[in-house]
C-alpha cells in the first residue's frame, strides 16, 4: 500500500484524504464488531449457550405501557404509574398531609 506524501499535498487534498480515512475507520470498526460478534456467538454455541442466557433476555422495555399504581380519588381518570415526576394532583394532596398509600390502586 502506497503511503501518500502529505507534506506536498494541498489543503483540499488533505481534507479529501481526511474524509476517506474517517470512512475507512468507520468501515473497519464495523467489520471488527461483526467479526467479534460472530466469534462470541460461535464460542457460546460451542458451549451450548445463547447470548440471552449469559446477558439476560429482558430485551428493550422502551415503548411498553405500565399499569397505573396510583389514582386521584376525586377524578378517577387521573392516574400515575409511579414513574417520572409526580403529577400535580398528587403533589398537592401530599403537601396537604395525605400519604402515598391513600392513592394506591
Amino acid at each position: 500500500m502506497a503511503v501518500p506524501n502529505v507534506d506536498k499535498m494541498t489543503l483540499k487534498e488533505l481534507q479529501e484524504l481526511e474524509v476517506k480515512v474517517k470512512k475507512a475507520i468507520g468501515a473497519a470498526r464495523e467489520r471488527e464488531k461483526v467479526e467479534m460478534k460472530q466469534k462470541v456467538e460461535s464460542m457460546l454455541a460451542g458451549a451450548g449457550l445463547s447470548i440471552s442466557e449469559i446477558y439476560g433476555g429482558r430485551g428493550s422495555t422502551k415503548g411498553k405501557t405500565v399499569a397505573p399504581k396510583f389514582v386521584n380519588p376525586d377524578n378517577r381518570s387521573e392516574t400515575w404509574t409511579g414513574r417520572g415526576r409526580k403529577p400535580r394532583w398528587l403533589t398537592a394532596k401530599l403537601t396537604k398531609g395525605s400519604k402515598m398509600e391513600d392513592f394506591a390502586i
